[in-house]
């Protein structure tokens, strides 16, 4: 309903500011997994991608591209989750249990919303994300030790967007804008109809919400299984969003290159590539957003608001 959109928004905002400060580094971990291609691999997993990070740029390093998501997180999930539940209202019929394709549709229509905000917060991640990759491979390749780069000033986010308006105009934020449809509208489709179905089912089918560990665990995994089913599309929007590449790496002029030079060089398995770090950052991400919706965070500050 329209008198409950601001507790909505304020909602989705704490869930992702709260949920992102918690996971980054994963999924900083996974954008330099999927990023690596056959020959220039430099890192085994994601604990080892950690370790080199917190050695050549310490702690704060795997938080490098944090401020990006800090500051767009807040509307990102705020519009996905709000646009969930205004599509949902809207398509029940006198407030009768929504069919699962219905539940599915309200679930592709918040995917589309949310791609707004999504794209070039995401462009801009990735770059930073990735920078601290491109530095310790140039520094492999010249024979020094890991983690020893010399320490320039990474870019700030500021600056990489007066770059990209510069060169390329508002499209410039925006490379990458059918990726990430790609993968954003079906991961809401599987999303939101086996969340509400998970928890129902958890509440047995009761009215009324039920503990707020349901509302968790029921997030948590909804959130890991669409972030593994759409994994692939995930790898594509990666490579397609990063501007910058080591020496010997394949550049992409769209989505249907970019599969067919992964399968030529790499193989399927590359697809899954960062699957299992998708899973982690994910799955608390939305565990945590339904635990602060079933809280009523945002009702209790819009009702304490003067």
């Amino acid at each position: 309903k329209a008198e409950h959109l601001p507790a909505k928004l304020i909602n989705g905002g704490v869930a992702g500011l709260i949920g992102v400060t918690c996971v980054f580094p994963i999924d900083l971990a996974k954008t330099r997994l999927q990023n690596q291609q056959n020959g220039s691999r430099l890192y085994t997993s994601m604990s080892d991608c950690l370790v080199r990070t917190i050695r050549s740029d310490g702690i704060f390093g795997m938080y490098r591209g944090a401020a990006v998501n800090l500051t767009l997180v807040t509307p990102e999930k705020a519009i996905k989750l709000a646009a969930n539940d205004f599509f949902r209202h809207h398509l029940s019929q006198d407030e009768q249990k929504l069919t699962l394709f219905r539940e599915m549709l309200a679930g592709c229509g918040a995917g589309t919303c949310q791609v707004i905000i999504t794209t070039p917060m995401e462009m801009l991640k990735i770059q930073l994300q990735d920078a601290g990759r491109i530095a310790q491979r140039k520094m492999a390749g010249a024979g020094g030790p890991l983690g020893d780069h010399v320490k320039r000033k990474p870019p700030t986010a500021l600056q990489l967007s007066r770059e990209l308006l510069k060169r390329r105009g508002i499209a410039g934020l925006y490379k990458g804008l059918g990726a990430t449809l790609l993968r954003d509208v079906p991961f809401s489709i599987i999303y939101f109809p086996l969340f509400a179905n998970l928890n129902s089912w958890g509440c047995g089918g009761s009215e009324g919400p039920g503990p707020f560990y349901v509302s968790f665990v029921s997030g948590c995994i909804a959130g890991s299984t669409a972030a593994v089913a759409v994994n692939p599309v995930d790898v594509i929007k990666t490579r397609l969003q990063s501007l910058t590449r080591g020496c010997q790496e394949d550049t992409y002029t769209g989505v249907a290159d970019c599969i067919r030079k992964i399968l030529r060089n790499e193989g399927p398995s590359a697809f899954l590539k960062g699957a299992y770090c998708r899973a982690l950052v994910i799955a608390p991400l939305f565990g945590i957003a339904q635990v602060v919706y079933f809280l009523g965070v945002g009702e209790f500050i819009v009702s304490h608001l003067p």
